[in-house]
């Protein structure tokens, strides 16, 4: 890990530290969730709604999954570069978009080709970007066209449609509405690569879809706090004793949870709200080969001298080239002032495809690869912290999206569910969906009982 590591300090709400300093008089409740991610807190809190207790066991020292947020310095990094799409249903569903005081992105991007800056904009949503969008060598006319009979041809499908349609690679699909290969490699590869963490865009067509749709009729948003204020929110609205950290699960025995400080704890139902790879071993599966994750490498840099104007734009920058070492580039605190002390500016750079990561050859390759974008300002740049994250989001070919978005089954065995995004679509829409369905399908099981 790279320097600040010991300045790491995530957000936590207000839990139990730790399942050893329980009486045992309280092992006893309706339902354990296993798994603190935004799966099981949303899951927890349609549970709450219901009238019915759930207890969460995380593993870590905080709520948040992949989806948190630590302080380095006075600056906010979330764990990753992550966005919210203000269109997720389920999101829109569920949190409180004015608690958590959400700065926007512009929509559209600039994109560094050969050298050049191009830009590609929303007009629908910035009228009078029409001819700039029109006129950028991003792709031809023809492409734009496209766009725009893609945009009618996605909002026209409900979100099931999407997901039921046969889908095909995410590349096939944009080769077969006829999208040419320039607006395919300077904007299709670098944009939803990065949304993917895959270049190859092998990810699922109606995923694409999707993602599209979203992108169109929404925002891409960070809260005013960080990523993690989604968790914090979550976890706030349960009661104190609802949550316990440190509470790693050893295995699980027909209704009784054993953690690995041998304790027990029993439940009436327990819900598996992790990964798939903790899943697997938590059910004595055999653990999923690492092709079926994306993973991605996350950069911090702070910069105490303002950046060249292009880049001060609240738009994403993407790399065309993606061989070299900087695919994408977000400038957070432009988009959201809270992420960086005063007169400092919070610089994120992405990189996909890296098993292992040298943190300091890799610094040193980005700050050279950023001096042709921004100047030998760049060099000045402090390193913040680089984040390695091997399992980012589950892979989504097409042989697993099938006709469904929910491709896995969510009720396990009659005391017994899973959720989260492994068992539909790689996103923080598909973790909430599946922890609603799964409350909605143990409170009417208790409704029988």
């Amino acid at each position: 890990m790279p320097t600040n590591s010991s300045a790491l300090s995530a957000n936590q709400p207000r839990v139990k530290p730790s399942a050893a300093e329980v009486n045992t008089a309280d092992l006893e409740t309706s339902v354990i969730i296993v798994g603190g991610g935004i799966a099981g807190l949303t899951c927890a809190n349609y549970l709450k709604q219901a009238g019915i207790r759930a207890l969460i066991l995380e593993a870590s020292d905080g709520v948040g999954g992949r989806v948190r947020t630590d302080h380095v310095d006075g600056f906010r990094l979330d764990r990753g570069f992550q966005i919210l799409l203000t269109a997720y249903p389920e999101a829109q569903r569920l949190l409180n978009y004015a608690d958590l005081n959400l700065n926007h992105f512009r929509a559209g991007a600039m994109v560094r080709h050969q050298n050049n800056w191009l830009s590609l904009l929303n007009p629908f949503q910035e009228p009078l970007s029409t001819f700039q969008a029109l006129a950028s060598s991003v792709g031809t006319v023809g492409d734009k066209l496209r766009i725009v009979e893609l945009i009618r041809r996605t909002q026209g499908l409900s979100l099931d449609e999407l997901f039921q349609q046969s889908p095909t690679t995410t590349l096939a699909f944009l080769r077969d509405f006829g999208f040419s290969d320039q607006i395919i490699e300077r904007f299709f590869r670098p944009f939803f690569g990065g949304v993917f963490l895959e270049d190859g865009l092998t990810t699922s067509s109606n995923f694409f879809e999707f993602c599209f749709r979203l992108f169109f009729t929404g925002q891409a948003a960070l809260p005013a706090n960080g990523i993690g204020a989604i968790a914090d929110q979550l976890a706030s609205r349960l009661s104190p004793d609802q949550i316990r950290l440190h509470s790693a699960v050893a295995r699980l025995d027909g209704k009784t949870v054993y953690l690995t400080n041998g304790q027990s704890l029993i439940a009436n139902t327990i819900v598996l709200a992790v990964d798939a790879a903790q899943a697997a071993v938590l059910l004595g599966r055999q653990a999923p080969a690492e092709h079926a994750f994306n993973h991605t490498t996350c950069t911090y840099f702070a910069s105490s001298t303002p950046l060249p104007d292009v880049a001060r734009q609240k738009l994403l920058l993407l790399n065309a080239t993606r061989s070299t070492a900087v695919h994408n580039v977000a400038i957070l605190s432009d988009v959201a002032p809270n992420y960086a002390p005063a007169g400092q500016t919070l610089v994120s750079v992405s990189t996909q495809g890296l098993e292992t990561v040298n943190a300091t050859a890799l610094t040193e390759q980005i700050k050279q690869e950023l001096t042709s974008w921004f100047g030998d300002d760049v060099n000045h740049w402090r390193h913040l912290h680089t984040y390695h994250i091997p399992h980012a989001l589950p892979a989504y070919p097409p042989d697993r999206a099938g006709t469904d978005a929910i491709h896995e089954l969510l009720k396990l065995s009659e005391n017994l569910y899973q959720c989260g995004d492994q068992t539909a679509y790689p996103s923080l829409n598909a973790a909430m969906q599946t922890g609603r369905l799964v409350a909605d399908m143990i409170r009417k099981q208790e409704i029988h009982v």
